[in-house]
């Protein structure tokens, strides 16, 4: 499905990719509130395939059978105010899907070009039933909607990053230490853009913003500002 069959002239999306641990998340949430939009929370989809391949005793890394899981299984995705949950044959997998073991593996069905592109198709056909979406993930600008109007790329340092992260699996009941999430962002990070099918990196109309010093609402304010500036103009 084309990206301009999908959208009407009075329907809009808003981007924002970078790296793990940088705040995407917080940020398109709180930007979609903002904006009365939908969040759109592709992390959560890479996910929800990878789940379901390891509780089925799949190895994400075989491309060919995780294909097939996700031609047998069911996967739909709910937006219910600034979050958005997750299912997979009917149940309910939103918690699920954030465990760190899972997360690890999902560079394996990120890195497999037949997959992305799936995941891509999957993340299309959400956003095309919504009249404004706010997203984010690694490829957003780039790839799968290079038409938004407006783009953001989120930096941040990797220390902070790492314990940013680190806080907020602690604060969710996880037992990890800081320097294991700070070695696994790294390896994330190497994946992430040395891939050949939607590499980590700015889209060259992309607006980057550094949130090393940054709060949550300091990011949000700024992106706040800036997409309506650029909405108002496209009027």
């Amino acid at each position: 499905m084309m990206i301009a069959q999908m959208r009407d002239e009075k329907s809009w999306i808003i981007t924002i990719d970078g790296p793990a641990g940088v705040g995407k998340s917080t940020a398109a949430r709180g930007l979609a509130r903002r904006l009365g939009a939908v969040f759109l929370d592709t992390g959560a989809m890479y996910r929800a395939v990878t789940l379901a391949a390891v509780e089925r005793g799949l190895d994400p890394a075989e491309t060919d059978a995780v294909a097939a899981l996700m031609d047998a299984c069911v996967f739909e995705f709910r937006s219910e105010g600034d979050a958005m949950r997750v299912f997979v044959d009917g149940a309910d997998r939103t918690a699920a899907i954030r465990d760190p073991a899972i997360t690890e593996q999902v560079k394996h069905i990120a890195g497999a070009p037949a997959l992305r592109a799936r995941l891509v198709a999957m993340q299309r056909a959400f956003a095309g039933g919504c009249e404004a979406v706010v997203t984010e993930g690694r490829d957003q600008g780039t790839v799968a909607f290079a038409d938004a109007p407006v783009k953001f790329f989120l930096t941040a340092d990797p220390v902070e990053r790492a314990r940013r992260r680190h806080n907020e699996l602690v604060a969710a009941g996880k037992d990890i230490a800081l320097e294991t999430i700070l070695t696994q962002q790294q390896h994330r990070d190497a994946a992430d853009e040395g891939r050949t099918v939607g590499p980590l990196k700015p889209a060259a109309d992309a607006i980057v913003l550094d949130a090393t010093h940054l709060t949550a609402e300091q990011v949000i304010d700024r992106m706040e500002i800036l997409v309506r500036e650029r909405l108002r103009a496209t009027e």
